[in-house]
């Protein structure tokens, strides 16, 4: 018997298993799919809480997609049914008209029957989903989208590097993306002990690789470096206590606590990061795990601006190319949701 829980996701004998079923329709050069790379025609919903939807942010940004993919931005919380756009003046998308994201999937396939999930992208001109397939949609961003790129955007998905890339990101996803989450919505004790197990058995290994070298595939940012960070920077703040993840903290594992805030201060990773609405989303959204639905004032996070001297083992953030600009004005988070003050 499976018990519906995250959306997208259920829990079937005790383990948590996340549907990875997703609209795999691509926007592509040749536009195979009916979709081809223009600039104005599509617009990415996202949610700044999720993990997923960050790594499409943070890749966005990078590229300097800013001007060719609008971003639409939904509140930290949802409902069984939808996530909404509830920060947006009378709680309507300004570029869609949408209140909850659930309209895109439903004038795409009015019985759509999987959960609704960011990141997506719309198709302006219809109102209609494109895709919800996360996993392809930054590499699709980094290699279908090129003639749209800013001038000096970095490679996060280089040839060469493929197969190496490919296999880093999937080894993570398993162990320690979606790890997390099998820890927190474990359903027995048993399932929970062997994805906490497998958690911890991944993070030792990659503070291992990681203490030699100062990304995880060659001397750049990539994609890979991309996918991890998203779960490391929400470590300690939700998937430490909240999912039961408890064995270290991020700042008691020295080479990745190091990895992680040499990522979050180098320009479209930190600066994507709103830790108020990251809490908000886990520890309201999730009242099976959290019925009081207090949350946390902690942890104080300032630490992620501290020195972390991972540029010693070499490498350049962005290769060849230049750092991002700084953010749009619309994009910014605030500074207190950033990195709080006090």
């Amino acid at each position: 018997m499976a018990e519906q829980t995250a959306q997208g996701s259920y829990v079937e004998a005790g383990e948590f298993k996340r549907d990875t079923n997703y609209v795999p329709t691509r926007i592509t050069r040749d536009g195979a799919d009916g979709f081809t790379p223009e600039a104005g025609r599509y617009r990415l919903v996202v949610a700044r809480a999720c993990p997923w939807a960050n790594r499409a942010v943070i890749v966005r940004r990078l590229l300097g997609l800013e001007d060719a993919i609008s971003m639409g931005m939904c509140g930290p919380t949802h409902d069984a049914r939808s996530w909404t756009f509830d920060l947006d003046p009378g709680g309507r998308d300004p570029v869609l008209g949408y209140e909850r994201l659930q309209e895109a999937y439903l004038a795409l396939d009015p019985d759509y029957p999987k959960g609704i999930t960011v990141p997506a992208l719309v198709d302006v001109t219809t109102g209609k989903l494109v895709t919800n397939d996360y996993p392809q949609m930054t590499l699709d961003l980094s290699t279908e989208w090129g003639d749209l790129h800013r001038e000096g955007a970095p490679d996060l998905y280089p040839e060469a590097l493929r197969d190496e890339i490919d296999e880093m990101a999937y080894r993570n996803f398993t162990e320690v993306n979606n790890g997390v989450y099998r820890c927190g919505f474990a359903g027995s004790q048993q399932a929970y002990d062997t994805a906490y197990d497998r958690l911890f058995t991944r993070l030792d290994h990659l503070e291992e690789h990681l203490s030699t070298r100062r990304y995880l595939v060659g001397d750049t940012v990539t994609e890979a470096d991309v996918r991890l960070f998203t779960t490391l920077v929400r470590f300690d703040a939700v998937y430490h206590g909240h999912f039961k993840c408890n064995r270290q903290k991020l700042v008691e594992m020295p080479v990745l606590w190091a990895y992680t805030r040499d990522l979050f201060q180098t320009p479209g990773f930190g600066d994507t990061t709103d830790f108020v609405q990251i809490k908000q989303h886990y520890y309201l959204t999730h009242t099976d795990i959290n019925p009081t639905r207090i949350v946390p004032k902690g942890p104080d996070v300032r630490g992620f601006l501290t020195p972390h001297g991972r540029d010693e083992l070499g490498g350049r953030p962005f290769g060849d190319g230049t750092p991002p600009g700084p953010p749009t004005p619309d994009e910014v988070v605030p500074a207190e949701n950033w990195v709080p003050t006090a």
